[in-house]
């Protein structure tokens, strides 16, 4: 039988891997919780504590907890550690589903950023939209500033593709060009 396996790339270890170019640094970053909220989003922040708004795309996420908008009712949380909200529906009117396992997230900084996130999409980079989830390098993504670095969560089963993408974007670009 013929193996289909060498079609695909071959993830790297995501603890030790990083992405280097002049002025870009490209990191996995794992250990974070990431629940996938969704419904009425005002009693989610009542019953969480946290805030139900949630950053858009290339907006700016603060803290240890916070949350990205993917929808008017959707929102992806994400936490160093474990929020004590159970999973499941709830009755006042929102689900909590754990989704850490299912996705990858990178993590870019560096001068040449802007240059990087144009070669992902046409968005403007400088200007925050409502929502953080995109097509980013062809894929859907989710996509927010955190701490000054540009945070990036996609299903796993596109990492490695990503990881591959990045790695061509960053050698592709030189520092002071804009392109």
């Amino acid at each position: 039988m013929r193996d289909l396996a060498e079609k695909w790339s071959v993830a790297p270890d995501w603890q030790s891997a990083v992405i280097t170019a002049p002025g870009l640094v490209v990191r996995s970053i794992a250990g974070l919780n990431q629940l996938l909220v969704s419904g009425d989003l005002d009693a989610w922040s009542r019953a969480s504590g946290l805030d139900g708004n949630g950053v858009g795309a290339f907006g700016t996420a603060q803290g240890d907890r916070y949350a990205a908008r993917l929808a008017r009712d959707r929102l992806l949380v994400v936490s160093n550690s474990p929020l004590a909200v159970a999973m499941g529906w709830h009755a006042e009117g929102f689900a909590v589903t754990a989704v850490s396992a299912g996705l990858q997230v990178f993590e870019v900084e560096g001068s040449a950023l802007d240059a990087f996130i144009a070669r992902g999409t046409t968005l403007d980079a400088k200007q925050a939209s409502a929502s953080a989830a995109l097509s980013y390098a062809g894929i859907s993504a989710i996509v927010y500033r955190h701490q000054g670095r540009l945070r990036i969560h996609v299903d796993r089963g596109l990492a490695a593709y990503l990881w591959t993408w990045m790695a061509t974007a960053a050698s592709n670009i030189s520092v002071g060009s804009g392109n």
